[in-house]
């Protein structure tokens, strides 16, 4: 399907069906910071912590940005050391550049089940693990916490969004999966996942 609920603001962190086994895995998002001087171009190019990449922004202008993957590093940017001077850790804590790239997907993974941890593309809503389809239509949720919620909103009669978390998420679902004839195979669905 496409439309608002594909467009719909992402969350820093998804739950996807791993590409190793297809268990449950966890995926976040690579930071990317601007590298604002050229000397300290070679220090990212040669990190063993960073990627280097050369962007474009929405005018044509190239820059220059450091590449982190907090998945590969214990999903935290503690382990960011020995950065050149004017670079803190800090500076990977959620900086993507996504307003301007919102093409990139870039990220890791780590699997609880086979134990892979890797760099990955991500393919939305493909990779989503909390997916099901109905009818021919698509339907998923980002993580545990909003499958439960989206469960409990198809679920329920009253359908107010604006008391779920997730309510942004929810105020966005196709109406094929509002429909009173679709909410108990819907449901269904839904509590099968969540049973993985």
């Amino acid at each position: 399907m496409t439309g608002l609920y594909e467009w719909n603001p992402m969350p820093y962190r998804l739950e996807i069906k791993c590409p190793e086994c297809q268990s449950r895995a966890f995926f976040e998002f690579a930071e990317i910071v601007k590298i604002s001087l050229t000397k300290d171009i070679d220090f990212f190019k040669n990190s063993s912590q960073f990627d280097y990449q050369l962007f474009k922004d929405h005018c044509g202008h190239g820059w220059h940005g450091a590449v982190f993957y907090p998945g590969l590093h214990g999903g935290s940017t503690a382990s960011i050391t020995e950065l050149p001077e004017g670079y803190s850790s800090s500076n990977w804590n959620h900086s993507r550049y996504l307003s301007e790239h919102r093409d990139i997907r870039w990220g890791s993974f780590v699997c609880t089940n086979c134990s892979a941890r890797k760099k990955h593309d991500l393919k939305w809503p493909e990779d989503a693990f909390y997916s099901m389809n109905h009818k021919g239509n698509n339907l998923w949720a980002f993580d545990r916490e909003s499958a439960v919620e989206l469960r409990d909103f198809i679920g329920s009669t009253a359908r107010d969004e604006s008391s779920y978390k997730w309510s942004r998420f929810l105020r966005h679902i196709p109406t094929v999966f509002k429909h009173q004839k679709n909410r108990e195979p819907i449901f269904k669905q839904i509590n099968k996942l969540l049973a993985c």
